[in-house]
C-alpha cells in the first residue's frame, strides 16, 4: 500500500512540475514577444511569429494548431472593409466628403478646426486611421498654406484685414521640404499603407523632421496666431483619427484584436458585435469630440469662441474669404459626383445597414431568417460586398462616357472593375494581420499551459478594490504604456492578464476589457505614438512639446470619457453588474 501511495505521490509531484515547466516555457514565449514588440527591434510582424516557432519547440503546441490561430474571422472582416476602403480612396469619396464638410464649417479658425475633427472621425469609422490622417492631412495642409500666404494679418486683431497681393506672385513657402506651388499643385496622396510605414520604422525623432522644419520655424507664419492656428488643426486631425476609430468594431486594429480575443475565451458571450459596440462607443467619440476641440481652442486659439467661431459673413475677414475660395476650388476640381463614387456610397451604406441588423439585439436580425445559427457574422457581409466590388465595372451600363476621371486613370476596357487586386493590396496591412495572429498564438499557447491561472492567483490582493478602481488602474496603465510601445501589441499583452484578473475577482470582463481596449488607442503624446501622430508631426507645424502638452490633455479627457460610460450607460448595455454566467463557465475551465 505504502508503495502504491509513494508511486502515485511521485506522479502527481512529475505532473506538476511538467505543469510548471510548461507555464515557464509560455510565459518566456510571451516575455520574449513582448520585448521584441517593445523595442521594435525587429518588424512587428516578425517578432509576431515568434510563437509559430518557439511554441512547437518548447512543446507548448503542436505547429498545426499555432498556424490556424494566425487566421481568423477578423481577417475576413479586415479584407472586406480593406476593399471597401480601396474604392473610397481610388475614387476620391474621401476628398468629396471632406471637402463638402469643411465649406459648411467656414473657414473661421474655430469653425475651421471642428469641421476637419468632424469628417476625419467620420472618415475613421470606416477606414484606418492612418490611412484617414494621409488622406485628410494635405486636404488641410493646402487650406493653411492659404492662410499663410494671404498677407500678414494682426495676430492681436483678427478681424482687419491683411494687406496682401491680389494674385500669388510665385512666392515658395516651404513646408515639410516642398515648396507651397509644388504642393498646391500636387493631388496625389501617397498610399497610406507606405506612409504608415515610413512613420513607424523611422529610427529617430530627427528623421522624422524633413530638413529641419523648427530650425526656421519663425520665418514660415506671417503671425504668431498664423502658428496657433497651423498647430491647432494639425493635431486636431490626429486626434480626431484616434477618436473615430474607437467608433467601430473595424475602426483600428485593437478593436478587432479585442473581439477575437474576447470571443475565443468567452464563446458563450453573444455580447459584443457590430451593434452594442457603436451604441457604447459613438457617446464617448461625441463627447471627447467637444472636449478635444475645446481643449485645443483654448490651448492655441484662445477663449474668443465669438471670434473664431462666428458663421457671420460680417465677421469674415480677407484672409478667411480667400481660403473659403480655395476650398471651393479644390472641391470644384472633383468636378459632378461620378457613377463609381455612388456605387461605393450605396456599398458604404449597405455594408453598415447589413452590420447593425444581423444582430441588433431588441428586435430579430436578418440572420434569423436563416435556419442554422451562428454560421454568419460580420466578416461574411464584408467579404461578399468586398468581392463585388471585383466584379462590377466602373462604367455605368450603356454609357459611352468615361466615368474614370476621379480616380485619374483612363480605362479602355469597359468592363473594368471598381477597384482591382493591385488596388487592394496598396491599402491591405498584412503585417496588422500577422500581428494580431501572434496575439492569438499567444493567447491560445496561455490557455494550454494555464499561464493565465497563475497569472490570476498573483493578483488576488488586489480582490479588495472595487471594479471601477481596478478598471482605471487598467486604463491608466495602457494609456501610459501605449505612448511607448504600438496599440496592437500592447493590447494584445494586456488582454490575457486583464481577462485573468476579472475572472479571479469576480468581475465582469467587459468592466476592464472594454475600457482598456479604449485607453490602448489614447497614445497621442509623441510622435512614436501611433502612425497618425508621425504623419502629422512630418508636416512641421508642431514640436515634440506641442505635442506632449495637448496630448497629455487629451489623454485624460479620453480616460476620464470612457469610466463616464462604463459605469453609467453602459452597465445596462452590457449588464456589468453582474459576473456573467459565460465567464462562471469560462472561469471554471481554469483555463485562458
Amino acid at each position: 500500500m505504502s508503495i502504491l501511495y509513494n508511486h502515485n505521490k511521485i506522479n502527481a509531484t512529475l505532473l506538476c512540475v511538467c505543469v510548471c515547466v510548461c507555464e515557464a516555457c509560455c510565459a518566456y514565449v510571451l516575455m520574449v514577444t513582448a520585448v521584441y514588440w517593445v523595442s521594435e527591434a525587429v518588424p512587428l510582424g516578425a517578432a509576431a511569429l515568434v510563437p509559430a516557432f518557439l511554441y512547437p519547440l518548447f512543446g507548448v503546441l503542436k505547429s498545426s494548431e499555432v498556424a490556424a490561430e494566425y487566421c481568423k474571422d477578423t481577417t475576413l472582416l479586415l479584407m472586406g472593409v480593406i476593399c471597401l476602403a480601396a474604392s473610397i480612396e481610388k475614387w476620391n469619396l474621401h476628398k468629396r466628403i471632406a471637402l463638402r464638410m469643411v465649406m459648411i464649417a467656414g473657414a473661421k479658425p474655430g469653425m475651421l478646426v471642428l469641421g476637419f475633427m468632424c469628417c476625419t472621425v467620420f472618415l475613421s469609422m470606416w477606414l484606418s486611421n492612418t490611412s484617414t490622417t494621409a488622406m485628410v492631412m494635405p486636404i488641410a495642409e493646402a487650406v493653411l498654406q492659404q492662410l499663410i500666404c494671404t498677407g500678414l494679418a494682426d495676430s492681436h486683431d483678427d478681424s482687419e484685414t491683411a494687406e496682401a497681393p491680389e494674385e500669388d506672385s510665385g512666392t515658395s513657402v516651404t513646408t515639410g521640404g516642398k515648396s507651397l506651388n509644388t504642393f498646391c499643385k500636387s493631388n496625389d496622396i501617397k498610399p497610406a499603407l507606405t506612409l504608415a510605414c515610413e512613420a513607424r520604422n523611422l529610427g529617430s525623432m530627427t528623421t522624422l523632421k524633413r530638413s529641419s522644419p523648427h530650425s526656421v520655424i519663425d520665418s514660415q507664419y506671417p503671425t504668431k496666431r498664423d502658428h496657433m492656428i497651423c498647430k491647432c488643426l494639425s493635431l486636431s486631425i490626429t486626434y480626431a483619427a484616434t477618436i473615430g476609430g474607437l467608433i467601430t468594431i473595424t475602426g483600428t486594429s485593437t478593436n478587432l484584436i479585442f473581439a477575437e480575443q474576447f470571443n475565443n475565451r468567452y464563446p458563450d458571450a453573444k455580447v459584443i458585435n457590430f451593434g452594442t459596440w457603436f451604441i457604447f462607443s459613438f457617446p464617448i467619440a461625441i463627447i471627447m469630440l467637444v472636449l478635444t476641440w475645446l481643449w485645443l481652442h483654448f490651448l492655441f486659439l484662445g477663449c474668443n469662441f465669438r471670434e473664431t467661431c462666428s458663421l457671420s459673413k460680417k465677421r469674415k475677414t480677407r484672409r478667411e474669404m480667400l481660403s473659403e475660395r480655395r476650398i471651393h476650388e479644390e472641391y470644384a476640381k472633383l468636378g459632378p459626383i461620378s457613377y463609381p463614387e455612388v456605387v461605393t456610397g450605396v456599398f458604404f451604406v449597405l455594408m453598415t445597414l447589413l452590420w447593425f441588423t444581423r444582430e441588433p439585439g431588441f428586435v430579430p436580425g436578418w440572420t434569423s431568417l436563416f435556419e442554422k445559427k451562428g454560421y454568419r457574422t460580420d466578416a461574411t457581409v464584408s467579404v461578399l460586398l468586398g468581392f463585388l466590388l471585383f466584379l462590377i465595372p466602373a462604367r455605368r451600363p450603356f454609357s459611352s462616357s468615361s466615368c474614370c476621371k476621379n480616380s485619374g486613370e483612363e480605362h479602355s476596357d469597359p468592363l473594368a472593375p471598381m477597384i482591382t487586386w493591385k488596388d487592394f493590396q496598396r491599402l491591405m496591412p498584412w503585417e496588422i494581420v500577422i500581428l494580431v495572429g501572434g496575439g492569438y498564438a499567444l493567447a491560445a499557447g496561455c490557455k494550454v499551459s494555464g499561464l493565465s491561472v497563475w497569472i490570476g492567483r498573483q493578483l488576488e490582493p488586489m480582490s479588495g478594490l472595487p471594479p471601477w478602481a481596478v478598471t482605471l488602474l487598467a486604463c491608466l496603465l495602457v494609456s501610459a504604456v501605449t505612448e511607448f510601445a504600438s496599440n496592437p501589441a500592447t493590447l494584445t499583452v494586456f488582454l490575457p492578464i486583464l481577462s485573468a484578473l476579472s475572472e479571479t475577482l469576480l468581475i465582469n470582463p467587459l468592466h476592464t476589457l472594454i475600457p482598456s481596449t479604449m485607453c490602448v488607442s489614447f497614445g497621442v503624446m509623441l510622435p512614436v505614438g501611433n502612425p497618425p501622430n508621425a504623419i502629422v508631426f512630418s508636416y512641421g507645424h508642431v514640436q515634440i512639446r506641442d505635442m506632449v502638452k495637448a496630448g497629455f490633455g487629451v489623454n485624460l479627457i479620453g480616460v476620464a470619457v470612457v469610466m463616464l460610460a462604463i459605469t453609467t450607460w453602459g452597465v445596462p448595455l452590457f449588464n456589468l453588474t453582474e459576473f456573467p454566467v459565460w465567464a462562471v463557465a469560462r472561469n471554471g475551465t481554469g483555463s485562458l
